[in-house]
């Protein structure tokens, strides 16, 4: 069973062959989740902030699974392994460890949307409010 993200999340992510070398970078600005969100990839947005957190402002298409129920949900998850991954929080701190931790588990093209969205509401869409 996968450990908790809380645990391992600043343990290095391995690199077990030469694929990964090639692999994402694990952090992505709010401008390219936009572009990105807005092309045809076929891109997941997860949103690992708390339920409180959530009903205050949240980003059209995300889903909601909380860094605390990682662990428990990331089944929901496996038929998503190949497509991008983009895990975002309020600024940036929870949904960095949650993408350690996913690359930790083989989940190699998750990133995390820097700055969060706080820097979402700022820098892209001033309609979701900052709190």
């Amino acid at each position: 069973m996968p450990t908790d993200p809380h645990q391992d999340s600043t343990a290095p992510i391995e690199d077990g062959n030469a694929d990964r070398s090639a692999r994402l970078d694990s952090e992505i600005s709010v401008h390219d989740t936009k572009s990105l969100l807005e092309s045809d990839t076929s891109v997941i947005l997860i949103d690992c902030r708390e339920p409180r957190e959530h009903s205050i402002c949240q980003i059209e298409g995300s889903i909601l699974i909380p860094m605390d129920e990682l662990v428990d949900r990331v089944a929901e998850l496996e038929p998503h392994r190949q497509e991008r991954i983009v895990v975002h929080c309020h600024h940036g701190g929870r949904s960095l460890r949650v993408v350690n931790w996913l690359r930790n588990h083989g989940f190699d093209t998750a990133q995390n949307m820097t700055g969060g969205i706080d820097v979402w509401s700022q820098e892209v869409d001033s309609e979701v409010p900052r709190y």
